[in-house]
């Protein structure tokens, strides 16, 4: 088995995984482009983008046990069925969401999920929050809203989707501190396939429940729920969970900042969207507080301080 997750990374050993972060967060905020592209149902989408990421994840498990004198078993352990489960949940309520409200109010209680996980790392993994972290996620949480809460707006109608919203953040929180906890046990190619298997087969039950369509009907639309499983899925939840191998789960959350920060940019250079001032000071609030942020320290994934 993997024993990458066990060792003791120094601040100098951190960086790749720092990289990897930053690069996670760039595919993963690409994923609102091709959820835009796709000609299939949300919750249909959610559930394309993981189990077309299959192939390549195992893949990726199987380089990843090359070598290995006796490769891990494949077993759906419980470490592995909660980040199924919570990544299951983030992206059925992050799609009801965009449904019941703007994807700017969505987007803005979705960015709270680094406090939850504040909260469950200490709780679950036995991480404490230092007064850097905190400034780091209070101009972090600053920079959100400057990006996406110029345009947020209060609505009686859309209170369903601001709920939805807000529960979004509470399973990607959840997510986040259970893969940090997975990846204790087993590599990140070996978490990301078998967790996917279990998301894909919850997101289809919700999609044939809801009924919605489910096949593409374009051959635009296939290619676009193929990168967003190749772009979002594999090259942006794999990198993060290969940080979460070495990274806390307390700085690993704020990668939802860079991912608005990516969404934001993407969303100006590929859709000509708009960018404002306000929106632009934003994301280098975020910048400063990721770097204020960043660790010193770092212990194995799982452990306590």
């Amino acid at each position: 088995m993997n024993t990458e997750s066990h060792r003791i990374a120094t601040p100098h050993a951190a960086a790749p995984a720092i990289v990897a972060l930053v690069l996670g967060a760039i595919a993963m905020g690409a994923s609102p482009i091709f959820v835009r592209l796709a000609d299939v149902g949300p919750q249909a989408s959610a559930f394309w983008r993981t189990a077309l990421a299959l192939p390549a994840l195992w893949l990726w498990m199987r380089l990843e046990e090359h070598g290995d004198r006796k490769p891990a078993p494949l077993r759906f352990d419980r470490s592995i069925l909660i980040v199924g489960a919570c990544f299951a949940g983030d992206l059925f309520f992050w799609h009801l969401a965009i449904l019941n409200t703007t994807v700017a109010n969505a987007t803005f209680f979705a960015v709270t999920a680094p406090v939850f996980v504040v909260v469950g790392a200490f709780l679950f993994l036995g991480e404490r929050s230092d007064a850097r972290m905190f400034a780091g996620l209070a101009l972090c949480l600053a920079g959100g809203a400057a990006l996406i809460g110029q345009s947020y707006r209060l609505e009686p109608g859309r209170l369903a989707g601001d709920f939805y919203g807000i529960v979004t953040a509470l399973f990607f929180g959840a997510y986040i501190v259970a893969m940090r906890n997975a990846r204790a046990r087993h590599g990140a190619a070996h978490v990301m396939f078998l967790s996917t298997v279990v998301t894909a087969a919850l997101l289809l039950v919700a999609a044939l429940v809801m009924r919605q369509p489910v096949l593409p009907q374009s051959f635009e639309g296939a290619a676009a729920l193929l990168a967003l499983a190749l772009v979002s899925q594999v090259a942006g939840q794999g990198l993060l969970a290969i940080a979460l191998g070495t990274l806390p789960a307390t700085f690993s959350s704020l990668v939802i900042f860079l991912e608005a920060v990516a969404a934001a940019a993407l969303g100006w250079v590929v859709l000509n969207e708009s960018l404002t001032l306000v929106q632009s000071l934003g994301g280098v609030l975020i910048l400063a507080g990721i770097f204020l942020a960043r660790p010193r320290a770092i212990s194995p994934a799982g452990a306590g301080p």
